[in-house]
């Protein structure tokens, strides 16, 4: 289960601070895939990297399984995020000279695992999300939609328990970006992953099983969209968009 309660975030501007994050609280569920929408500069990029220990709050406490990732030291927090988080982004974050296989074998470079155990695992990786035809592609040979599964592939490759994604089809086409969705969607029913992901995209977040909205750093009251049966993206927009902003936690 991951808990943030009271988080607060500020980043300093030109000598000024600026607030991206108000005293937020939010509770995600282990196995949850949930969605965060809202304009830019909402503070949705900002609260996804506090979740995954990229960046440390200003004040409050983000608990993970009980544990408060923003107090542990710089090698605990990267140990433990090296453990836990897998990243899926916008635009890939593949090394260009790097095969699709190599790509997905980095973070595999830091454990103790033997080479036959990687190969192994980065195999069975790339054949998950259906590249093993690919392995030895480098990014330039592949397409966008191809890319983005090979980062799918590299978050998966340490069994992450929580994978978040930073608008992980804003750089796709219609149906490659269904197709990623749905391999999403798969991880977290079949696999039990705890998925966030943050998106501008109505029909992207139809995809997740919880959509929580932000406006200037806070979360809107009753955004908490429960979606047990499939929800059309007017849908959603209809339901956001005369949310008024409160003080409710969720």
């Amino acid at each position: 289960m991951i808990e943030l309660r009271h988080v607060s975030k500020r980043y300093k501007r030109g000598g000024q601070f600026v607030p991206v994050l108000h005293d937020l609280s939010l509770t995600v569920a282990g196995g949850e895939f949930l969605a965060l929408m809202g304009p830019s500069g909402s503070g949705k990029s900002t609260l996804l990297n506090l979740i995954a220990g990229i960046d440390r709050p200003d004040s409050g406490e983000i608990l993970i399984d009980g544990r408060d990732i923003a107090r542990m030291g710089e090698s605990e927090l990267a140990q433990w995020r090296a453990q836990h988080v897998g990243f899926i982004f916008q635009f890939y974050n593949l090394i260009p000279v790097l095969t699709a296989f190599e790509n997905v074998a980095l973070p595999l470079q830091l454990t103790d695992l033997r080479d036959s155990e990687k190969k192994v695992r980065v195999l069975k990786a790339l054949t998950m999300v259906g590249l093993a035809d690919r392995l030895d592609h480098t990014p330039s040979e592949l397409s966008g939609g191809q890319q983005q599964r090979v980062a799918i592939a590299r978050a998966l490759i340490t069994d992450p328990s929580i994978i978040v994604a930073d608008e992980p089809t804003g750089d796709l086409d219609r149906q490659s970006a269904h197709d990623i969705l749905g391999m999403l969607q798969g991880l977290n029913r079949d696999m039990g992953k705890t998925i966030l992901m943050v998106t501008h995209d109505p029909k992207a977040a139809e995809h997740a099983r919880r959509i929580v909205y932000l406006e200037k750093g806070q979360l809107e009251a009753g955004t908490a969209i429960a979606m047990p049966a499939p929800v059309t993206a007017s849908a959603i927009v209809s339901a956001i968009a005369p949310m008024k902003k409160t003080d409710a936690h969720f």
